[in-house]
């Protein structure tokens, strides 16, 4: 854990991964052993985090590779055809797109990191981070979606340009973390994924916030 942290920054971050395992379970019918597969996985990454195997920035290769790369399988796994027929039949849309309202609480979260010297500013919504406003307008788009006020296509857009803002500053945090190929934030790096509970970022909100767009995304596209 980071010493000196505040105390709500932690405690909000980890109201935000709940937040995301509870919308993941009730958008997609409930499916209990992935939900549980899910967990297993984020425990497993908090272990290793808490125990400072992350910290390790020096190894080769990096230790964070055991992060990112099975997050990559698993995203690609969940858009296979036979799981985008299981999401057609279980996905429940508003849930879907409510579930992209934990990027505001989470950007309160990085805000204050960057304040503790555990982020660069670019990874903030004063830097190069406009998640903020997916998750200000996912309440908006879900209910708007929901009462039949918008149509497919705006719904499609909205969910690319979300997707658009979380790769673009998951690549920014990816290249200011401590890893060979850091491009920015030599000054103040990205650090706090190296930590628990921070490490449940790229191990798991990310991935499914990603996978969600995406699959939404294969959704709406079917249907013009």
């Amino acid at each position: 854990m980071i010493d000196n942290l505040p105390i709500w920054i932690e405690l909000l971050f980890l109201a935000s991964f709940g937040l995301t395992i509870a919308f993941f379970y009730f958008s997609n019918g409930k499916p209990l052993k992935l939900t549980a597969f899910i967990l297993v996985w984020s425990l497993a990454q908090s272990i290793l985090a808490y125990l400072g195997f992350y910290q390790e920035t020096q190894a080769f290769p990096p230790r964070f590779g055991l992060v990112i790369l099975p997050s990559i399988v698993f995203v690609v796994y969940g858009l296979l055809p036979k799981q985008q027929k299981w999401i057609a039949e279980k996905r429940d849309s508003l849930i879907s797109t409510l579930l992209h309202s934990i990027r505001i609480p989470v950007e309160i979260v990085l805000f204050g990191l960057f304040n503790h010297q555990m982020v660069p500013k670019l990874m903030t919504f004063e830097g190069r981070n406009f998640d903020i406003l997916i998750g200000i307008s996912a309440p908006i788009m879900g209910w708007l979606f929901f009462k039949k006020k918008v149509n497919k296509s705006m719904m499609l857009a909205w969910n690319i340009i979300g997707l658009c803002f979380v790769l673009f500053i998951l690549v920014n945090g990816i290249l200011s973390a401590e890893l060979p190929f850091q491009q920015f934030g030599f000054e103040q790096p990205n650090r706090a994924v190296n930590y628990f509970p921070f490490v449940f970022f790229p191990a798991t909100i990310v991935p499914i916030v990603i996978w969600t767009h995406l699959s939404d995304i294969f959704q709406l596209g079917r249907k013009f």
